[in-house]
């Protein structure tokens, strides 16, 4: 009776794919707070009022106070950051086939299912790391720093500075920074 190397081999691959999809990241999102519908929807007027832009989110921790402070703005920095990036599983599959179809080439008889085989998981580990030295997406963020007329200062990590300048007066309520 022949040995069924191709049928092997075949089944090796698919079990070797199936098995690195497996180990893709799975990440799962809280609906808690959702309406049945799927995502919130807000209502927001027809027309906005012509008024200048209010940015929160200091960049310390620090007491929020209900009084205002009023300041001038000392610098502004830009934060050039990149974001991890984990490999989606994608890079291991398409290099465990690739691996697979170089090693069927390889040999004759079992020796060439054990080259599939090999050829498959070799595969899947260069794709797998090809995939994961893949750089992320970098993102800017810009960082107000705030001289009060107090004496202190103050913080502000912001996505975007909008119209604000070194030099500008500011007023700081509640840990929100408005342009005066």
């Amino acid at each position: 009776m022949k040995f069924p190397t191709r049928s092997l081999s075949v089944a090796a691959g698919v079990v070797a794919l199936a098995s690195l999809a497996a180990c893709a990241p799975y990440q799962t999102y809280p609906t808690a707070g959702y309406p049945a519908g799927g995502y919130p929807t807000a209502s927001y007027p027809a027309t906005y009022p012509a008024q200048q832009p209010v940015y929160s989110q200091p960049a310390y921790p620090q007491q929020q106070y209900s009084n205002v402070a009023y300041g001038q703005v000392s610098n502004i920095e830009v934060f050039q950051t990149e974001q991890a990036r984990s490999p989606s599983g994608l890079g291991a599959v398409g290099g465990g086939v690739l691996g697979g179809v170089v090693g069927n080439q390889i040999g004759g008889g079992s020796g060439r299912a054990l080259a599939t085989l090999a050829g498959v998981f070799g595969g899947a580990l260069a794709g797998n790391a090809i995939e994961g030295n893949q750089r992320g997406p970098v993102v800017q963020t810009y960082r107000i720093s705030v001289r009060l007329d107090n004496g202190g200062r103050q913080a502000f990590d912001v996505p975007n500075p909008g119209d604000l300048r070194i030099g500008d007066r500011v007023r700081v309520q509640d840990g929100q920074l408005q342009r005066i």
